[in-house]
């Protein structure tokens, strides 16, 4: 019988260093958590766009992620490689999209997220389970995503006044 050995992440390979959020899904613990940490710098340099323009780095963002997170999971050859946190980033940016400022709000969307990403409700789970390739890595976070916006903005709406 033939093992199949996957092959390692090269941090040399852009493509490879993308997807791995920089180097931060290559923590041994928790990579999707590390991703998401990795995440907040970025969101702190994109917090003060417009909407328009956060909108179209949320969109690009995504789509490079579709091509980032299927070339790698299959230069790896393994879907879905834990290390691949690009679709973690991407994530975390959609729940922030109109996110009060302050770094309260930075860690509430943060533990949002990561409850939706990790707990993946129904229907995260479902399309986590059916949809391939790059756009399945991509499309639960980004879903998890939604969900972490709206649990935010109602929080924002409520406790914001």
């Amino acid at each position: 019988m033939i093992e199949f050995q996957a092959t390692k992440p090269s941090m040399k390979n852009p493509v490879h260093l993308l997807a791995f959020g920089f180097g931060s899904g290559l923590s041994p613990k928790a990579p999707g958590t590390m991703g998401t940490l990795a995440a907040i710098p970025f969101f702190l340099l994109m917090q003060d766009l417009s909407a328009t323009y956060y909108l179209l780095i949320l969109l690009a963002a995504s789509l490079v992620g579709v091509y980032l997170c299927g070339k790698t999971a299959d230069d790896l050859g393994v879907h879905d490689h834990p290390g691949i946190v690009w679709d973690e980033f991407v994530g975390y940016w959609l729940t922030m999209f109109m996110a009060p400022s302050g770094w309260l709000w930075v860690v509430i969307g943060f533990v949002l997220f990561r409850i939706f990403d990790i707990l993946k409700p129904w229907p995260i789970s479902w399309l986590d389970k059916r949809v391939a390739g790059g756009f399945g890595i991509m499309v639960d976070d980004l879903l998890a995503g939604v969900f972490a916006l709206l649990c935010l903005q109602l929080l924002a709406t409520f406790l914001v006044q």
